[in-house]
């Protein structure tokens, strides 16, 4: 303990660190899930197509090949060297996949009857994912979204091993200074990680309860 509380700003760093990286990963992969998940059901055929292979290659991809492409494929592109975006924007096209996933699998959930009808009123495609589908659907997977928000807090770790001083890499830091406390240390992490998690998991337990109940 007192390991900890003698690095107690090494650890708040790497865990502001790790909720930057949660924060801004997660809206990217919301928005950009949200797009592909559109892009699935599209009438396009083309769209359809890319979305699938797009969605297959990354949720079939290691993360840590994902963070590797970003951090040193990036920079020979153009990219001016900064991990933590680079983090940031693997994080966010490796977590869009399952958000889209989930997403489409509301929409599926949607009525068939409620597209119909839209359609009979005049409504346009976009009009009609926007308006009524896409609402629906997003309500009834907002659990498992969260789910996936949950999964994407335990894999910002996997950042530490690009340069990123995150919540794990911390823990390096302060372990290679007091090693004899590293269980201690260790156990510190996992605390500070259920810090963001348990709250979340408690958020889509209730949201699943009043999801259940408007059904």
């Amino acid at each position: 303990m007192d390991a900890i509380i003698e690095n107690l700003p090494t650890f708040l760093g790497g865990f502001w660190n790790t909720l930057q990286l949660l924060i801004i990963s997660g809206i990217g992969a919301l928005i950009l899930g949200t797009i592909v998940a559109a892009m699935r059901i599209s009438p396009v055929a083309a769209l359809r197509g890319f979305a699938t292979v797009y969605t297959e290659i990354l949720r079939n991809t290691p993360l840590t090949l994902v963070l590797f492409f970003c951090a040193f494929i990036l920079p020979y592109l153009g990219a001016p060297p900064a991990y933590f975006t680079f983090a940031a924007i693997g994080l966010t096209f490796y977590t869009s996949p399952f958000i889209a996933e989930a997403i489409r699998s509301g929409i599926n959930g949607v009525a068939l009857g409620q597209a119909e009808a839209a359609r009979a009123l005049g409504l346009t495609f976009g009009q009609t994912l926007g308006l009524v589908i896409m609402p629906q659907g997003i309500r009834m997977v907002i659990p498992p979204l969260l789910n996936v928000i949950i999964a994407l807090t335990k894999n910002t770790s996997v950042a530490g091993g690009f340069f990123v001083v995150e919540l794990v890499a911390s823990s390096r830091q302060v372990i290679n200074v007091r090693g004899d406390s590293t269980i201690a240390i260790l156990l510190g992490v996992a605390v500070f990680y259920l810090i963001i998690t348990v709250p979340l998991g408690q958020v889509a337990a209730h949201l699943e309860r009043k999801v259940a109940v408007f059904r």
